[in-house]
């Protein structure tokens, strides 16, 4: 008999998405002006440690919103890491503000904060931070260079929901923080996102941009805004999920420490960094990048995985190689090493919440097969 697909993602529905689902139906609260928003919102800034919570339609939106929030605009330079998903880049750009550059730490896959101090001129205006792939960056350096220099700074803790550094909660750092719901998260609505924050003025102006800036006379508009509003049925999704997520990252540290286990004799492929000195890695994803050695790349890797019926996904691809870039003249010139060879070389495998110690195991095999 045929051995079944494995997907690079499985959300786990276990606990009381479909209590609050029903709940919705039921009361015909299906909008944004729903009960379960406000409730969301309240429990995940407590759970990150901040004071503020404001849910938007997704982690894309979140960026975008937390730029504008913050006033960043023309000519405004913000750091970030070239290794990132776009969304980054183009919240900054959009804004008509200046991204610059750094490379990757070629262990743990984050932002290199060593080269981040070298980066910062009398335009600078914030620094974005965004953890990778479940490690979070080391924030002490970061923190202490945007106070010394009167930086803002953007947390994306996207990928670390549940995760701490030196037992702060990720997402808890900087004048705000921004969070992705997506299917493939700690905390899954499908789609879905969050801004925290400490400021109560912050919060206030977060609140009316995502919601085209009404005013109390309605559909009287000073100011433009997006409608970056969740429904109810998401915010209901989304508190079923936050309440089990201790659950969620004790399964997704298992599933790490597992193949863990299985890859200590792998020869030919770099594995995640299990231990900082900060973190101990959260595994949001379970990453591989291939030796120089190996005769063959990451898209010819996830490939062969495809062919044994094991989905897997590239790593990012940098910024600064972006084709959409290429015209603008931004970048150009610029090479970020390890970023290059991590996206060219690297890809992870099946690393969802719902993954069986059965699957892993054939995913190992699939690996060891490919690596002989």
């Amino acid at each position: 008999m045929s051995q079944p697909f494995i997907p690079v993602n499985d959300p786990l529905l276990g606990g009381n998405e479909r209590k609050y689902l029903n709940e919705c139906i039921d009361s015909g609260w299906i909008s944004s002006e729903g009960p379960f928003v406000g409730r969301f919102e309240e429990a995940f800034a407590a759970r990150v440690g901040r004071r503020h919570g404001v849910c938007v339609s997704n982690g894309s939106d979140a960026l975008e919103l937390a730029v504008h929030a913050l006033g960043l605009g023309p000519g405004d330079e913000v750091i970030l890491p070239t290794f990132t998903i776009i969304s980054c880049l183009q919240a900054i750009l959009r804004a008509g503000a200046v991204p610059v550059l750094v490379d990757s730490d070629p262990h743990a896959w984050t932002m290199n904060t060593d080269q981040v101090a070298a980066k910062v001129t009398s335009r600078s205006r914030a620094v974005m931070a965004v953890h990778i792939y479940g490690l979070p960056v080391d924030m002490a350096p970061i923190e202490a260079l945007c106070r010394d220099k009167n930086l803002l700074l953007i947390e994306d803790a996207a990928e670390a929901i549940g995760q701490t550094y030196r037992g702060r909660p990720c997402g808890g750092f900087g004048d705000i923080s921004i969070f992705s719901f997506y299917a493939n998260k700690h905390v899954a609505m499908g789609e879905g996102g969050l801004v925290a924050m400490n400021s109560d003025a912050l919060a206030e102006r977060c609140r009316s941009l995502r919601n085209l800036c009404f005013t109390e006379q309605r559909f009287v508009h000073h100011h433009h805004g997006w409608n970056m509003r969740i429904s109810n049925i998401q915010a209901a999704l989304g508190l079923a999920q936050l309440e089990r997520l201790d659950e969620a990252v004790k399964r997704k540290r298992h599933m790490g420490q597992r193949y863990e286990e299985l890859f200590a004799g792998l020869v030919g492929a770099q594995r995640p960094l299990v231990h900082a000195d900060y973190a101990d890695n959260v595994f949001w994803v379970y990453g591989l990048v291939l030796d120089d050695a190996v005769p063959f790349d990451a898209r010819a890797a996830m490939l062969r995985l495809e062919e044994r019926k094991i989905g897997a996904r590239p790593f990012f691809w940098p910024m600064h190689e972006q084709p959409v870039m290429a015209d603008t003249g931004l970048f150009r010139g610029e090479h970020y090493p390890v970023a290059e060879r991590i996206a060219r070389r690297g890809f992870y495998i099946p690393s969802g919440i719902a993954i069986t110690d059965e699957q892993i195991n054939r995913v190992a095999d699939a690996v060891y097969d490919i690596l002989r």
